[in-house]
């Protein structure tokens, strides 16, 4: 604080003078220091005072630590606490003869060791916080309060002054976890000076020497090093006055560093400062401009209003997509449904799409998670939307069906990264798709009515090369499931929940799908076209093949398409027969093809070369024969 009050005022910092006259008794003598962990003991130094009359402090020394909110208690402990608030580093004086050894050892606590503080209470320790010692039993909670043993009491003659320099993470630690914030703890948390340990202590004792006619004994016994490497900052004037925001001379920011008694360096434009220890905050350029900003004055800086054109707001292309999915699977009778993405344990990989599983990732644990239900991230939204579902039902409603667009988190095993998250579209159908009670129409969802909805999403969204294979997914009935693919590479699955998963849900017949929004939204053509309507007439043909029950329709589909170019306008199935008067282990699957050409009227002959190719072509890859 003196050194800020001393920049905004352009005043000098005026230390008190040190003169310690120390014994030739030396202190070495009388106390050794060993330093164990050095990364949380950087420096630890002791002195020692002899013959000192422990007694009520001055009333002028009383009355300023009074004014500072610290109570007075006897002239050792006030002087620890007035250089406290002269120098900013804590000090602390014990015992000497109540310490118990000639020895102060710093070292971190061993497990469930205990101690009794200053204030009376029992602690008990962890392996992680740093304690003195003496070189046995620990005498104080490193940086954070004192022990009680090794008090300073009314016939106190001899003390150990520490003086040392603790990390700040550690002393964070120790005071955080056993619930003391002391005056010495709310320093040693921000960092201090290292370099200004030493000269606190020789202005304690000079102190001690003063008001307690103690003999301080020659040489502080210390261990460790108070060097500090100094960070320096490089910046020019004309990144100083762009991101100010004023015209700020170079003499005028010469001056400002000045003020706040920096070593700095001036090459052409370039300033170089070296930050003193007392202010570790000093790292980055964006530091010393906020410096020397507020030294120059807030109020000092212009104002500007706004200028050029006002654009009205608007959404991402993404977010208009985003909006596009909402409203389709609305459309289609499907209720927007918004689940935990928190779950179980068990729940975190259940339904786990083919495509989340190849990442070879593992679910991610909650390290404090509120109960077991909401202990685990989701990577699949199929299982809280089957509770939904469940939920539902319970309360007379049979037939739900839901949707989410939501995120799924995932992390790659044994690495221990952060998750990432995959935004995925996912949904859960049960009870009748249609009901007409007028009509007598009473139609029940399957696989069809949400590969349907599927389609016509990819379609709405204008996404080209999807494809639907058979699959055999976990969870999920072996003979009505399929992995849905974009350009080869799976993308999700649609099919139905297994019986026995149903049954665990009280659930009847129920669909679901769970797709990487991501992978569809990429892949969409965003780009808007027309096709003008042609006046020329379309031809239709009906083709009614017969193949074995392993042949997938979507093979045949694709096949006739590709023979009947470039004519072929598209192809359609529409029915499939099994059974009687069918030779067994073979299957009729029908085609509608319509053929047109937008600039004229195609001719019969055209029509009659693409069916001979598609027939030729299927009956010699998949053996297929034409029906009358």
């Amino acid at each position: 604080m003196a050194y800020e009050v001393a920049a905004m005022y352009n005043q000098d910092v005026k230390l008190p003078e040190v003169n310690v006259k120390e014994d030739q008794e030396q202190s070495s003598d009388y106390i050794d220091v060993e330093i164990e962990d050095e990364q949380a003991n950087p420096y630890y130094g002791a002195w020692v005072i002899k013959d000192l009359e422990v007694k009520p402090s001055p009333l002028w020394l009383q009355n300023r630590l009074i004014s500072s909110g610290i109570r007075p208690i006897n002239n050792v402990v006030d002087v620890t606490n007035y250089v406290l608030l002269e120098y900013g580093q804590p000090l602390h004086a014990f015992d000497y003869d109540r310490f118990g050894s000639q020895k102060v050892v710093t070292r971190l606590a061993k497990e469930g060791e205990t101690i009794k503080t200053l204030d009376g209470e029992e602690r008990t320790l962890s392996s992680h916080h740093l304690v003195i010692t003496n070189g046995e039993e620990a005498h104080a909670i490193a940086g954070v309060m004192g022990g009680e043993d090794s008090e300073v009491q009314e016939d106190t003659t001899t003390v150990l002054l520490e003086a040392a320099y603790f990390d700040p993470q550690s002393i964070r630690q120790s005071s955080k976890e056993h619930g003391i914030r002391s005056e010495a703890s709310v320093r040693f948390e921000k960092g201090l000076d290292i370099t200004r340990v030493k000269e606190a202590a020789s202005r304690a004792a000079q102190l001690l020497a003063e008001l307690g006619r103690g003999k301080v004994l020659g040489a502080i016994v210390e261990e460790g090093s108070t060097e500090w490497t100094h960070d320096q900052v490089s910046f020019n004037q004309s990144e100083m006055e762009q991101r100010i925001g004023a015209e700020i001379s170079l003499d005028e920011m010469k001056r400002i560093i000045d003020r706040l008694q920096f070593d700095y360096e001036v090459d052409g434009e370039t300033i170089t400062v070296t930050a003193p220890p007392r202010r570790q905050d000093i790292k980055i350029k964006e530091d010393m401009i906020e410096e020397v900003a507020r030294l120059y004055g807030y109020d000092n800086i212009p104002y500007t209003l706004p200028t050029g054109e006002m654009r009205q707001g608007g959404l991402t292309q993404h977010q208009k997509l985003l909006r596009q999915v909402h409203q389709y699977l609305q459309s289609t009778g499907l209720y927007e449904a918004v689940t935990y993405s928190l779950t179980t344990e068990r729940n975190a990989e259940r339904f786990m799409s083919p495509d989340v599983a190849s990442l070879n990732v593992t679910p991610v644990q909650l390290a404090m998670p509120m109960s077991d239900l909401h202990s685990h991230l989701r990577l699949s939204a199929i299982p809280e939307l089957l509770a939904s579902l469940q939920y539902n039902v319970a309360r007379n409603q049979y037939n739900v069906g839901l949707y989410e667009l939501g995120s799924v988190y995932t992390q790659i095993y044994g690495q221990g990264t952060q998750p990432e998250e995959r935004t995925r579209v996912s949904a859960a159908v049960t009870g009748l798709w249609e009901n007409h009670p007028w009509q007598g129409v009473k139609k029940p969802v399957d696989f069809f009515a949400l590969k349907g909805i599927v389609e016509g999403l990819l379609e709405y969204l204008a996404v080209e090369g999807v494809q639907f294979e058979r699959g055999q997914l976990e969870e999920l009935h072996p003979g009505r499931t399929a992995v849905v693919k974009l350009n080869g590479d799976v993308i999700g699955y649609i099919g139905q929940v297994h019986p026995t998963v149903q049954k665990e849900h009280d659930l009847q017949e129920t669909y679901v799908f769970d797709l990487n929004l991501e992978a569809i939204l990429e892949s969409s053509n965003t780009k808007e076209g027309y096709t003008p309507i042609t006046k020329y007439p379309a031809i239709a043909q009906d083709l009614a093949f017969v193949v074995t029950q392993d042949v997938p329709a979507a093979q045949l589909e694709q096949a006739i398409m590709t023979q009947g170019q470039p004519h072929l306008h598209s192809v359609k199935v529409f029915d499939v027969y099994e059974g009687e008067h069918m030779e067994e282990g073979k299957k009729s699957i029908a085609f509608n093809l319509i053929f047109q050409n937008n600039e004229r009227t195609l001719k019969d002959e055209e029509i009659d070369e693409a069916r001979k190719l598609i027939v030729n072509h299927l009956k010699s890859e998949y053996n297929a024969v034409l029906r009358g």
